[in-house]
C-alpha cells in the first residue's frame, strides 16, 4: 500500500503551529474562510498558488467524513 503524503502540517515555526498545508505557510483555516464567504474553491487556489488542489480536496474530504461521523442532536 502507498503512503500517502501529508497534507497538514503543524510547526511551530510556522503560524504559531496553526495547521497549515504542507510545504506551504498558508493555514488550513483560510480556505474554510474563504468557502464561508461565498468564494470558490478555484479562487481559493488561485490566491494561493502554493496549495495544490488535490490538497485542499483531502482536507475537505476529511472534514466531510469528520461531519459525517459526528452525533446528530436528537
Amino acid at each position: 500500500m502507498q503512503r500517502q503524503r501529508a497534507v497538514i502540517k503543524l510547526d511551530p515555526d510556522i503560524q504559531s503551529r496553526s495547521p497549515c498545508f504542507a510545504g506551504t505557510r498558508v493555514p488550513m483555516k483560510s480556505l474554510f474562510d474563504y468557502l464561508t464567504r461565498g468564494r470558490s474553491l478555484d479562487y481559493f487556489l488561485e490566491q494561493f498558488p502554493s496549495v495544490k488542489r488535490r490538497q485542499a480536496t483531502a482536507i475537505l474530504e476529511r472534514a466531510g467524513k469528520l461531519i459525517s461521523r459526528a452525533p446528530r442532536a436528537a
